[in-house]
């Protein structure tokens, strides 16, 4: 069995403008930030993981953001989480990444390293 052909025009439509160059859009900011934990009752990586499956979703719930696990995957009592959060203003980046810093500082864990950094997607397409 044949199948018809489908038209890709449209009787009583005008034909689509030629395209042009894209408009400049506006193109936000990514925060990103890193901590180094200490989980001083943590007695396997069970218990490890435990934790971290609690704090990765207590932020993404409470930022919006994406968060992963990016060192000492078989160390018990240590890990290095890092977040990232995508926002129209350098101020909402700011904040979000304000918010996750509090929340983890007040988790009573060892806060062992911070660091933070916020890039303009503007300045993404220089590299």
């Amino acid at each position: 069995m044949t199948r018809p052909m489908i038209s890709t025009t449209v009787a009583g439509r005008a034909p689509l403008p030629p395209r042009t160059e894209p408009e400049q859009m506006a193109s936000g900011y990514v925060g990103i930030s890193s901590f180094e934990l200490h989980f001083a009752e943590a007695r396997s990586l069970k218990d490890k993981r435990m934790h971290l499956r609690s704090i990765k979703a207590q932020l993404v719930n409470r930022v919006g953001c994406s968060i992963s696990e990016v060192d000492h995957h078989d160390t018990w009592q240590r890990t290095r989480l890092s977040l990232a959060c995508v926002t129209r203003s350098a101020g909402d980046a700011d904040r979000l990444l304000d918010e996750a810093e509090r929340w983890v500082i007040g988790q009573g864990h060892d806060l062992l390293a911070h660091e933070r950094a916020l890039v303009k997607i503007d300045d993404m397409r220089e590299l």
